[in-house]
């Protein structure tokens, strides 16, 4: 149960090649410092990317460019010890104040920043901010730390106090770097935009009036920008004409203006589980930008023309105004299509409503379509579950929903990933450089490694498919995936396979989408929330307009690569966000619910226990080995299982279980659970 085998060396042991000459014989290098958690951290160099030592960190901070010393650590990695600090990422954070004797202290938010900061008793801060213990402070770095002295900073803003705040989410919001105020000239800047629809259509010609079109959004209930809008019809010759319009944002925010270098850095919208963290400020979002409905809009828009069995004949790309017709929602479009409800609950009017019916059947026809499609050419399809924690007006959780594909999502998802690809294709044709979304096949290596517990599950049936699958096949992939389904191995495969996917990000080049099957892919149709769709728009613009060669192209193309890292960085950042959040409050939710027994299945194995997922909420916690009985436990990465030493008692992905919640730690989103039998750890 994660003993230490015998004769295992603890820290301070043998430090061959690891002393303090060697540490001195060692290269210099520059790098930028990543602190993942407190004490962990990597520094990335033109050489490469290092972890750093233990207690290596010395005085730097997250983000901070560092000079190191690498050296070789046992197993012949190489590790990174800081010398010193070139230049500081951070002046400012967010931080909780307590007295601490004669001094203030500010505890970060950021438990990336891994110690206090003091307040010197002569700054008078506090007192003239009203600040008092425990309020929440953006405080200003005055002296940075040093090996000799802590450091000290000043009180620049009072935020509010731990009962106006939540400050757990506060703490999320502060260790993933997100952003919550937008500076004044941003916010100046969109005070004067108006939608100016009549000017715009009128200063360019080539700027189609759609108005006269029906379209509609179809978004989540509580969803407050709309940043896509669609229609469908049936052709006379039996094909398809689709219409994707998408909220023309770079109309409104120019290339290098307050609005747009404030969206490059936060690159992206965080959507946590009590509030939103726009990318744009609400006069655009929510406001001149969204589609809402009856209104005159500026947009983007792709006409795609599909022939009787779903494939793209054609497609065109416009600048234009739109009006859209009707804004829907998902639980609306599900219950239509379903038969449970009829148009009338789709408008007021029968005609209009007889329209929206027909094009959302056209719609939801082309998505049958389209998913064949992409399932012939080789898109893989993980099945996931999004469990949302709902919350009070207070903020505290009630409930939690679980979001999964239906048809009214898998209709616009269609309709977006059609738009999406039509866009790259007409940018790759052309060479343009812009923000595409890059998949690339996973390694053999990584595939090779779910071989044999997929073999053992009786997913793999011979020599042809297992040498299919280790060299990314998408067809082989898919043949186990479809295999595992229903199946006790269900939940092991899909973990499998993921774990074995790249991840996707930006790049300035198009190299292809695996998971897709798409030759060429990229963001177009969420400008509002994601900024590589705004690099996309402008580059569009230019390849209609033939101005690819303009000042303001160079300018990003120079730009790209690092644009593109950011946002790919971010991205990230903001999904951990996000995650995070949703922990902290389905921990809350079930802090009310301490004893009470559910079923659950085992959907991740660890040497130190088991997470379950629970059948109701698909609330994750961790079955500690400590709760699986006294037996020693082997753990086997490759198979992700634990298995008793005496009993051979298997405990595997897809195991059912009756769990018990023992206890939950609120402020890290973690719940522990035991069995509710303990018999069951002999079974």
């Amino acid at each position: 149960m994660g003993r230490r085998r015998p004769g295992a060396r603890r820290g301070g042991g043998h430090r061959r090649g690891g002393g303090k000459a060697a540490m001195r014989r060692s290269p210099t290098l520059a790098g930028t410092l990543h602190v993942t958690r407190p004490g962990m951290a990597t520094v990335e160099t033109p050489e490469g990317s290092f972890r750093v030592a233990r207690r290596g960190l010395r005085e730097a901070m997250n983000g901070d460019e560092v000079t190191v010393s690498v050296f070789p650590a046992r197993g012949g990695e190489k590790v990174a010890l800081v010398q010193g600090v070139i230049t500081r990422a951070q002046s400012t954070f967010l931080g909780r104040f307590e007295q601490a004797g004669p001094l203030g202290a500010v505890v970060p938010l950021d438990a990336r920043l891994g110690r206090d900061f003091f307040v010197v008793p002569e700054d008078d801060s506090p007192a003239r901010l009203g600040v008092g213990e425990g309020d929440v402070v953006v405080a200003r770095i005055a002296e940075y730390p040093t090996r000799n002295s802590a450091a000290v900073v000043t009180i620049e803003r009072r935020v509010g106090s731990s009962d106006e705040l939540d400050l757990n989410i506060e703490s999320v919001i502060a260790s993933y770097g997100l952003a919550t105020e937008f500076p004044p000239a941003a916010l100046a800047q969109a005070e004067h935009i108006q939608a100016g629809v009549e000017e715009a259509l009128k200063q360019d010609r080539a700027r189609r009036d759609l108005r006269s079109l029906r379209c509609m959004t179809i978004d989540p209930t509580d969803a407050r920008d709309f940043d896509d809008a669609v229609f469908a019809r049936r052709l006379p010759g039996g094909g398809f004409e689709l219409w994707v319009h998408i909220a023309d944002v770079t109309h409104y925010v120019g290339w290098d203006s307050p609005i747009d270098n404030e969206a490059k850095r936060r690159t992206c919208s965080a959507y946590l589980a009590d509030r939103v963290l726009p990318m744009l400020p609400e006069r655009l979002c929510n406001d001149v930008c969204s589609l809402r409905p009856h209104e005159d809009r500026l947009a983007m828009s792709v006409r795609m023309e599909l022939d009787a069995a779903g494939n793209l004949t054609s497609a065109e790309a416009m600048t234009s105004a739109i009006r859209s017709t009707a804004r829907l929602d998902y639980d609306t479009v599900d219950a239509l299509l379903l038969g449970c409800v009829g148009a009338d609950a789709l408008q007021d009017d029968p005609v209009e409503a007889h329209e929206l019916e027909e094009a959302l059947r056209t719609l939801d026809q082309i998505r049958g379509l389209r998913e064949h499609i992409r399932e012939e050419r080789g898109s893989i399809d993980f099945d996931t579950v999004e469990p949302k924690v709902t919350l009070d007006e207070k903020g505290h959780p009630t409930g939690v929903t679980v979001r999964t594909r239906t048809r009214a999502t898998g209709l616009v998802e269609e309709a977006m990933l059609l738009a999406n690809e039509s866009v790259a294709r007409m940018l790759a044709d052309r060479e343009v450089p812009c923000a595409y979304r890059v998949h690339e096949r996973p390694s053999p290596d990584d595939l090779r490694a779910t071989v044999r517990p997929l073999m053992e599950l009786g997913l793999i049936e011979d020599n042809a498919q297992r040498e299919a699958l280790v060299a990314g096949e998408p067809e082989a992939i898919n043949a186990v995936l479809d295999a595992a389904r229903g199946t006790s191995g269900e939940f092991l495969a899909s973990a499998l396979l993921l774990r074995a996917q790249k991840r996707a990000v930006y790049l300035p080049t198009n190299q292809g989408h695996y998971a897709l099957g798409a030759h060429a892919y990229c963001h177009f149709t969420s400008p509002i929330r994601r900024y590589p769709d705004e690099l996309v728009h402008r580059a569009l613009k230019a390849l209609l307009a033939g101005m690819l060669g303009s000042r303001e192209q160079e300018q990003i193309a120079g730009q790209l690569p690092q644009l593109c890292a950011t946002c790919s960085q971010m991205e990230r950042a903001a999904d951990g966000a996000a995650r995070a959040s949703q922990h902290i409050k389905m921990a809350e939710l079930y802090a009310d619910r301490i004893g009470e027994a559910f079923s659950g299945v085992v959907c991740g194995c660890e040497r130190f226990g088991l997470f379950v997922m629970l059948d109701d909420t698909c609330a994750e916690g961790l079955l500690p080995v400590r709760a699986l009985g006294g037996e020693w436990l082997e753990y086997d990465e490759d198979r992700m299982t634990l298995t008793g030493e005496e009993s051979g008692r298997v405990w595997e992905l897809g195991t059912r279980v009756r769990v018990v919640v023992t206890q939950t730690d609120i402020p890290r989103g973690r719940i522990d659970f035991a069995l509710a039998d303990p018999r069951d750890a002999a079974r």
